[in-house]
């Protein structure tokens, strides 16, 4: 069996996007990607992130935020900046960890005006459902190759 690649999902407060990416790589890529994420920031778990993943039935409530700092001395093989700040600010790693940006709308910012908490969530679902769209990719949308693959 191949090696799992280390990715590291990143984001600017690790509360909701990079918790998404990390949730659904768990539970739909761990044959090939030991998933971690973390903020350049931590700013909490986002309640609204928890409860659009368990609609698509993966739990994440166990999830912490994280800073970055904390994942020190981790050899990750690809960083996924999943946010413009977080590509922006992105602190540079050892070795030869590859660090991709993979921007995804950011649903606090696009709730924030929402008539109801049922227009908030649906910002939460699309992003979510673009997450997991991607996540279904790897490794081959970060290495090129299908996992199996020499």
């Amino acid at each position: 069996m191949p090696r799992r690649l280390k990715v590291l999902f990143l984001c600017t407060g690790n509360s909701c996007r990079s918790q998404m990416a990390e949730g659904w790589a768990r539970a739909l890529r761990s044959d090939a990607v030991e998933a971690w994420s973390a903020g350049i920031e931590s700013h909490g778990l986002n309640p609204n992130a928890v409860k659009v993943m368990a609609e698509a039935g993966v739990d994440i409530s166990a999830q912490r935020s994280k800073n970055v700092s904390e994942l020190a001395g981790v050899p990750f093989d690809y960083v996924v900046t999943v946010c413009g700040n977080a590509h922006e600010t992105c602190p540079t790693f050892p070795g030869r960890t590859k660090v991709v940006h993979v921007g995804f709308d950011d649903p606090p910012r696009l709730a924030r005006n929402a008539a109801s908490k049922e227009e908030a969530l649906r910002h939460y679902r699309r992003v979510r459902d673009e997450i997991r769209a991607f996540v279904e990719s790897l490794p081959a949308a970060l290495t090129g190759k299908e996992a199996g693959d020499e």
